[in-house]
C-alpha cells in the first residue's frame, strides 16, 4: 500500500492516446509489445501512460459505460479484466460488448472495464531477469494511473480482478497477494496452477512449457512456485484474502480442469471462502464460459460492487 501511496503522490495524469502507439517495442525488446496497437470496438478507447516500472510508456484499452458522461459527479467502480495467453486484443471487442449489454439491462452497475495489457506470456508476474516488471506495472503504475485519470471508486470495494486462463493465473496471484486493493477475485479457467511447470503442464506441449520458464521465470522452477497462486494464497491467507470476495469457474472439458480442483482444494484447506463452479460441457473458452454463466457472472459482479 506505501507504493501504491508513493506511486499516487507522483503521478501526473495526463493522457497519450493510441497515436503514441506508433513508438514501437521493438526498439527497446522484441519480446515485449509495451505498447500495442489499438482495437477498434464501439466504447473502447486505446490510452498509453508513463510507467516508472517499465522505464517507458505502456498501452491498455479502456471501456467508459455511457452514464459516464452524463452523471458527471458519480464514482465508477473498476474492473481490471486480464486476458491470456497470445495477447488478447481480439477478445476486447466481444467481452466489452457483453459489459455494455449487461450495464443497459441493469444486471450490473455501471463500471470501467480496464483490459490490461499483459504482453503474448508476461503472466502477469515480475520476470526473474527484470526485463519485464508486470506485477509492478498493473500495481505500481497502471492502478494509481486509473484512480487519478477517471472517476473510480478508489478503494478496495471499487476493484474487481477479473481474468482467464493466463488471466485467471494472474488474477489468482495478484489477488491473493494484494488483498488490500481488490473487493473481488474472479479466477476462470486459470492456468498454470500446478507446482511444476515442467511435469504437468495442460494446454501448452513441454518444449513451450520450457520456453515460458526460461523467459519469464529464468528457468528457475523455485522462482515459479514462489510467485505462484499456491504460494500467494497460503500469504494472502494471513493478510485480509479471507475478506474478499472470491470465485473459481472452470469447465468441465477444460484441460487445465484438474489444477483447479486442487487450487479449489487448496483455498479449502486455507479456510478461504470462495464459490466453485465447474460448467457442464464447457471447454477453454472464455466467450462460451460467458455464455453458460449467463446472470450469474453479473451477479457475482453485482455483489462485488454493492456489497450484497
Amino acid at each position: 500500500m506505501l507504493l501504491m501511496l508513493a506511486a499516487l503522490a507522483s503521478f501526473s495524469p495526463a493522457l497519450a492516446v493510441s497515436s503514441t502507439a506508433s513508438q514501437s517495442t521493438s526498439q527497446v525488446d522484441p519480446e515485449l509489445e509495451w505498447v500495442t496497437p489499438a482495437v477498434n470496438a464501439p466504447g473502447v478507447t486505446h490510452v498509453t501512460f508513463d510507467s516508472s516500472a517499465a522505464g517507458r510508456k505502456v498501452s491498455y484499452h479502456i471501456l467508459k459505460p455511457s452514464s459516464y458522461e452524463t452523471e458527471e459527479t458519480r464514482e465508477f467502480p473498476v474492473v481490471y479484466w486480464l486476458h491470456g495467453s497470445g495477447g488478447g486484443r481480439s477478445g476486447i471487442p466481444k467481452v466489452a460488448e457483453s459489459f455494455q449489454l449487461a450495464i443497459q439491462e441493469g444486471k450490473v452497475p455501471p463500471c470501467l472495464v480496464v483490459f490490461v495489457n499483459g504482453m503474448v506470456n508476461g503472466m502477469y508476474v515480475n520476470w526473474k531477469d527484470g526485463r519485464a516488471p508486470m506485477e509492478d506495472v498493473i500495481i505500481n503504475d497502471l492502478i494509481p494511473h486509473v484512480d487519478q485519470s477517471y472517476r473510480t471508486v478508489s478503494t478496495k470495494r471499487g476493484r474487481l480482478l477479473d481474468g482467464f486462463s493466463m488471466g485467471g493465473y494472474g488474477a489468482a496471484r495478484l489477488g491473493f497477494k494484494y488483498p488490500e486493493l481488490f473487493g473481488a477475485v474472479s479466477i476462470v479457467g486459470a492456468g498454470p496452477l500446478q507446482p511444476n511447470l515442467l511435469e504437468s503442464h495442460p494446454r501448452a506441449d513441454k518444449q513451450r512449457a520450457e520456453e515460458v520458464l526460461k523467459t519469464v521465470y529464468g528457468g528457475d522452477l523455485d522462482y515459479f512456485l514462489a510467485v505462484s497462486p499456491l504460494t500467494e494464497a497460503k500469504r494472502g491467507a494471513d493478510r485480509g484474502a479471507k475478506e474478499s470476495l472470491i470465485r473459481i469457474v472452470i469447465g468441465a472439458l477444460d484441460e487445465t480442469l484438474p489444477a483447479n480442483v486442487e487450487f479449489h482444494d487448496h483455498l479449502t484447506k486455507l479456510n478461504v471462502p470462495h464459490t466453485w463452479k465447474i460448467l457442464p460441457n464447457v471447454g477453454h473458452d472464455p466467450l462460451r464460459v460467458l455464455k453458460v454463466l449467463g446472470d450469474e457472472n453479473w451477479e457475482f459482479y453485482r455483489k462485488a460492487f454493492e456489497g450484497k
